[in-house]
């Protein structure tokens, strides 16, 4: 294939063109350089050693796409401060509408766990290690309601601790416990071996009141479903879960409390293709960059599960501890950003087009075929970019659903939509300020002008590639249904 010199998004071509995903592995080649734009969204949970605006500022600057506030920790008040600096950090950051950066804030609730409280008394060293500790030999783990711990309790090798869920003691059998995590507080993280523990969620309408509403989260996000007919850990009807989402956030952490550490790779890749057959977003989260808490570098092994984790088809990677509590958010965002442009390059978008299309059942829907039809278009001639005028984000969504391998840069005017977005892969929301000009076909020019410039400006493409367009045909939403392949002027 013949590409103008000015081609951009060339970038492990040989490889995207290969016929078989053995060949496609064999052609991959290190020296190429990654692809221009990062498609997969980064979300950073903001915590002590990232909550202040300029530190904020920095991690907007190095990639990050959604905020994440964990309620599990920290107060109402304590949010709210957290949200105000948030937005002021993404205003003031970028103020020229060619580099604004829309983040969303993803609201992450408590969920049902077994939390701990503090322990009275005092623990012996090897207990207060900052990350992760075993029970010292011949420890007994006392699991009661809130109890007084004498040191006559701990000379006798018994540690007492304090837990939130007063049936567990009940239900926990002493010598079962596995692992314990120490941080302000001690957490129960162990493999249970018994039956499933009964405990309380939290229900729609509780999660969508006072603050939520309030505030205008994009995300909400609800820890730990269990399916009605959950008996015990092994039958989770993940299908059941998926019809009701809107989304799934594969938490590693909590599937390797419920299943052995061995199988949670499995459930990972099931779990984020499901998603992506069912063309719905799916995030991959806990301890991608763990090491990042306390050194400036990853290990190896932590940049190659990222990657996997994008090969496998995440919308989304999380950063938890790294960026909440560690000593490098900033280059934790920067390393997330620089794995994922490479292994954007190297995932075989040819042979998924053709399996996610083969798998998706014959539509009548205008919007789908439209987007369909676009994507493929898009391989076709080596597009720099796919341009779609937005305003409720469905054709983005569903542009995002087929995985083009040029980044979708949605026009919209809907600050709400711009930030929603940022959830799917490959979306690249901008937002459009001016009023509808008084002819529609040309704010549609107007808008689709905006999008080239902003390509431009972000290195997507340049003069005499070529781009797809995709807009409706009547103004307002559900009413797109046309593609167009034009070249970059």
């Amino acid at each position: 294939m013949t590409l103008p010199d000015s081609f951009i998004q060339r970038q492990q071509l040989d490889a995207s063109m290969a016929d078989t995903f053995l060949e496609h592995l064999c052609l991959l080649d290190i020296d190429q350089e990654p692809i221009t734009a990062r498609n997969t969204s980064i979300i950073c949970t903001i915590g002590p050693a990232s909550r202040s605006v300029p530190k904020l500022q920095e991690m907007v600057k190095a990639g990050m796409n959604i905020a994440r506030l964990n309620f599990s920790h920290g107060s109402h008040e304590y949010h709210c401060e957290t949200i105000k600096n948030i937005r002021e950090a993404v205003e003031t950051v970028t103020p020229d509408p060619l580099y604004y950066r829309p983040v969303a804030i993803a609201l992450d609730t408590k969920g049902p766990e077994i939390r701990t409280g503090l322990v009275k008394g005092s623990l012996p060293d090897s207990l207060l290690h900052p990350t992760e500790v075993q029970p010292l030999p011949e420890t007994l783990l006392l699991l009661t309601p809130p109890l007084q711990i004498t040191e006559e309790n701990l000379h006798r090798g018994e540690l007492g601790v304090h837990q939130s869920q007063s049936s567990i003691v009940s239900d926990v059998v002493i010598g079962h416990v596995e692992l314990l995590e120490t941080r302000v507080l001690l957490e129960l993280l162990s493999q249970l071996q018994g039956p499933l523990i009964p405990q309380p969620s939290v229900h729609q309408g509780q999660m969508c009141q006072g603050l939520v509403l309030w505030q205008h989260f994009q995300q909400a996000a609800v820890c730990r479903i269990q399916s009605e007919s959950d008996k015990d850990l092994d039958k989770a009807h993940f299908e059941e879960i998926l019809a009701e989402s809107d989304g799934v956030m594969v938490a590693r952490g909590d599937l390797g409390i419920e299943i052995p550490a061995e199988k949670v790779f499995i459930a990972q890749k099931m779990m984020i293709g499901r998603c992506n057959s069912a063309g719905k977003p799916v995030i991959c989260a806990t301890q991608m960059l763990e090491s990042m808490v306390a050194h400036p570098r990853p290990t190896r092994a932590e940049g190659s599960d990222v990657a996997n984790a994008v090969l496998d088809g995440a919308d989304c990677v999380m950063l938890s501890g790294e960026t909440a509590k560690g000593l490098f958010p900033v280059e934790a965002v920067a390393m997330m950003h620089s794995i994922c442009r490479e292994a954007e390059a190297a995932i075989f978008h040819q042979q998924l087009f053709e399996e996610l299309r083969r798998l998706t059942p014959l539509s009548s829907d205008p919007t789908e075929v439209t987007a369909i039809g676009a994507v493929e278009s898009s391989f076709k001639c080596c597009a720099g970019a796919i341009i779609v005028l937005t305003t409720s984000g469905r054709a983005a969504h569903l542009l995002s659903r087929y995985r083009p391998r040029c980044p979708i840069i949605a026009v919209t005017r809907t600050p709400q939509v711009a930030r929603q977005s940022q959830l799917l892969r490959g979306v690249f929301p901008v937002l459009f300020y001016p009023l509808p000009a008084p002819v529609w076909a040309d704010d549609v020019d107007n808008r689709v002008n905006f999008g080239m410039d902003i390509g431009k400006a972000r290195g997507f493409f340049k003069s005499g590639d070529m781009v797809i367009v995709v807009t409706g045909w009547i103004p307002g939403s559900g009413h797109t249904n046309i593609m167009r392949a034009v070249s970059v002027p």
